[in-house]
């Protein structure tokens, strides 16, 4: 699914950070393939996958014990942002790209941007 185009991004359509991602990336004139993983067939599950993607190895967080941090787990799996099939972030590494001038060429790379 993230390698079949330039820029795939994996959301939950409720979530607002979500919609800052793929405004900022249509904003820059990208039209990033978009799964709403809350409308997809075994969204859960690709949701439960990413968060692991996106989990920091050096993280001092617990690991969930509970439905809630479960839940929580999840919610921060989204959006999760494919740039040429590789795994760039969520909306911190998103933005930060963005602010330090990096996501721009980043997107001209995978074919995302002529211009």
């Amino acid at each position: 699914m993230a390698s079949g185009n330039a820029v795939v991004v994996f959301s939950v359509s409720g979530c607002c950070m979500c919609h800052v991602v793929k405004r900022l990336l249509l904003g820059l004139g990208v039209g990033p393939t978009v799964y709403e993983l809350d409308q997809e067939r075994g969204g859960r599950e690709i949701q439960a996958v990413l968060a692991q993607l996106l989990s920091s190895p050096s993280s001092s967080s617990p690991s969930p014990s509970t439905t809630s941090s479960a839940a929580a787990q999840l919610n921060a799996a989204v959006p999760a942002v494919f740039v040429g099939g590789k795994l760039l972030g969520g909306v911190e590494k998103v933005m930060s790209c963005h602010i330090n001038g990096s996501l721009v060429p980043l997107l001209k790379q995978a074919g995302a941007l002529w211009l």
